[in-house]
């Protein structure tokens, strides 16, 4: 069950927690692409938050937002690059994205094949998305003051399996949020170094988030299925005759 949109917009934009967590999830996106100019990016669920720096490099950027969920408008004082949209049925041709993000979007589905197949269509070849979730190890998962204590938690072999049925190959993983979900101001001083030492942190001090990034993969084709001896008759019989040999049997 998707969250309100102006539950996640006072959480993103009107809390001190949540602008911490905007910058970080950010700062990795970034570090993934670096460079998108030309590009149509396109972010499904609530990834507003991370397409900001994408805007004066990228051709185009579009922020697609589930019915369930509600829209907003944005950016402010911009052209307005959002829209609302059923959740596996997106306004756009097929092959027309070259990045994707998630954000709020698939461990808040009740069909996340469904949706799965819908970001994978929507790809061209060789596009790459980066689903952000719920770490079911860490410690944002546990609790519902923020948006990641809703909806269905992953572990990383979860979400890499499911790419992997929708045709996605998984490059590469990452854990962030090392920092409590507290809007303690200690714990807030004390976020930017957790979030650089995290990684070194032992396995009990897991991350919050799992961002993966996938590229999409070629559909395996259906091998085409040989002519039985029967068939290849019968095309004998019907075809017409066109030789002196076959005009003799007529």
């Amino acid at each position: 069950m998707y969250l309100d949109v102006q539950d996640l917009k006072n959480f993103y934009y009107r809390s001190a927690l949540g602008r911490a967590v905007q910058q970080v999830l950010r700062g990795r996106l970034r570090q993934m692409w670096p460079e998108t100019k030309g590009m149509t990016i396109a972010g499904f669920g609530f990834a507003l938050p991370l397409l900001r720096p994408f805007l004066p490099e990228a051709r185009r950027v579009i922020g697609l937002m589930p019915g369930p969920q509600g829209v907003m408008a944005w950016p402010p004082g911009l052209p307005n690059i959002t829209t609302l949209v059923e959740e596996a049925l997106w306004p756009l041709e097929t092959g027309s994205v070259d990045r994707l993000v998630m954000l709020h979007g698939l461990e808040m589905s009740d069909d996340p094949g469904a949706l799965l197949q819908e970001a994978r269509r929507v790809l061209g070849p060789g596009g790459r998305a980066v689903f952000i979730v719920p770490n079911r190890a860490g410690i944002w998962s546990r609790t519902d003051r923020t948006p990641f204590g809703y909806g269905k938690p992953y572990t990383i072999g979860q979400l890499e399996g499911a790419l992997r049925l929708h045709d996605f190959a998984p490059e590469r993983a990452a854990t962030v949020l090392y920092q409590p979900p507290s809007v303690r101001r200690t714990w807030r001083r004390l976020g930017p170094m957790l979030e650089s030492v995290g990684t070194h942190l032992p396995a009990i001090y897991a991350g919050g988030v799992l961002m993966v990034e996938a590229v999409k993969v070629p559909a395996p084709r259906t091998p085409a299925r040989p002519r039985s001896v029967l068939e290849k008759r019968s095309l004998r019989i019907l075809g017409p005759a066109t030789s002196p040999a076959a005009m003799r049997y007529r």
